[in-house]
């Protein structure tokens, strides 16, 4: 009967480092889709706020900040707790705490009262975020890129679709339009409920098999090897969030000023970024399967560079084509880097997600800070004009350890 059970788990434990499980990744995708989706409601909501409030653009950078800077400081703390001890339900909670935020700023009478409620969707984000990469690394088999990207794309879809629902719902509603939100969250809440189960069964498992088994895993070790291409990835994170953070959130004032568009209309523009962006995200994990992480690191900084330094001084037609581009490949190397650094890693995926996907957040919203205040400063286009030359921080990314190097610093 014990050998049976044995082999039962090997069998069961085989299965799983090489079946992708499909279902459970669109459902989670989905589940990204809708986090995201209210998280983005946020900066769709600038142009309103600004109006509204009489708001300067650093107060909208410090909104920006607010939601994610709690993001960005918790995801890690999240991960690391639990890469110790698993959370199931930590899924469907985040989204619940974003829910009590989105409602919060439908019914914000002040700046105050927008910075707490932001707070709270980014406290839901960063319990998010950290389970849903470990569920993702738990269904992704041997196709590691590809269950990232799936993963992925439905956040990055969540921020396009919250451009169009905002030129639908919030600029004829106004501000207390986004209490229609709750019910995505709602949404959110039960489908997510689903995974927790499956996760929670297949904790469960793999519990079983760990006692099981004599193997006990080896911890990995940190070496200066490690920390440099930790370091270099993250100033590589750093140009491609302080980039997206001035398209996403003020590309749609520049979009007023130089073109003379409304409102709705500069949506589209942003709208287009992410959608191409979120398409970008999807096809860069399978390319990086078949061509290696590190190339499409590379690809995705450098390739846009020269589209990023013409940007502001084009059309609005061609700036419309370009921002496509540009998305397509800047995020196609989000889903990447986070499997880079689990790579880096191994042992520390929930850790290793929470600082990567939590500093995109937390560099986004210290650039959103910065570029407020730039803005009130030195001007709009000035500050376009600059923030265009970031890109070419990818040169660094030559310093990254070849894919072919990080097996081997796994097999040692």
């Amino acid at each position: 009967m014990s050998v049976v059970s044995t082999k039962q788990n090997i069998n069961i434990q085989a299965g799983e480092k090489s079946k992708t499980t499909y279902s459970i990744l669109f459902i989670l995708s989905l589940g990204h889709l809708l986090n995201d989706t209210l998280q983005s409601v946020v900066p769709a909501m600038f142009p309103i706020l600004e109006k509204s409030m009489g708001l300067s653009f650093t107060q909208l950078g410090f909104i920006a900040f607010s939601l994610n800077i709690v993001s960005s400081v918790m995801q890690p703390a999240v991960g690391w707790y639990t890469d110790k001890r698993p959370f199931p339900y930590a899924l469907p909670l985040g989204l619940a705490c974003s829910m009590v935020g989105i409602f919060g700023l439908a019914l914000a009478p002040n700046f105050w009262m927008i910075l707490i409620s932001v707070m709270i969707i980014g406290f839901g984000s960063a319990v998010f975020h950290p389970e849903g990469s470990r569920v993702t690394h738990m269904a992704a088999g041997n196709k590691r890129g590809l269950a990232q990207s799936i993963y992925q794309v439905g956040g990055n879809s969540g921020q396009a679709l919250a451009q169009i629902i905002t030129a639908l719902i919030l600029v004829p509603l106004g501000q207390f339009g986004a209490i229609w939100f709750t019910f995505v969250a709602a949404l959110a809440v039960i489908l997510l409920l689903f995974i927790s189960r499956w996760y929670a069964e297949r904790l469960q498992i793999h519990s079983k098999i760990a006692n099981t088994s004599q193997k006990k895993e080896k911890k990995p070790t940190v070496t200066k090897a490690i920390k440099l291409a930790l370091l270099i990835l993250i100033l590589l994170v750093f140009a491609r969030s302080w980039y997206g953070s001035a398209i996403s959130n003020f590309y749609t004032f520049y979009v007023m000023d130089t073109y003379g568009k409304t409102i709705a209309e500069s949506q589209i523009y942003i709208f287009v970024f992410l959608l191409f962006g979120a398409i970008g995200t999807f096809f860069g994990g399978p390319l990086a399967d078949r061509f290696g992480r590190r190339t499409m690191i590379l690809i995705s900084l450098l390739g846009m560079g020269p589209l990023a330094i013409v940007l502001p001084f084009v059309g609005p037609i061609l700036a419309f084509i370009l921002l496509a581009i540009i998305g397509l490949i800047l995020l196609s190397s989000f889903s990447v880097t986070v499997v880079y650094a689990q790579e880096l890693l191994p042992g520390k995926i929930g850790t290793m997600s929470g600082l990567i996907v939590g500093l995109a957040f937390g560099m986004g919203a210290i650039g959103s800070v910065a570029l407020g205040a730039f803005i009130d400063i030195f001007g709009l286009t000035s500050t376009m004009v600059t923030i265009s030359f970031l890109p070419l921080l990818g040169l660094l990314g030559f310093l990254l350890p070849k894919d072919e190097e990080l097996k081997k610093w796994n097999q040692q």
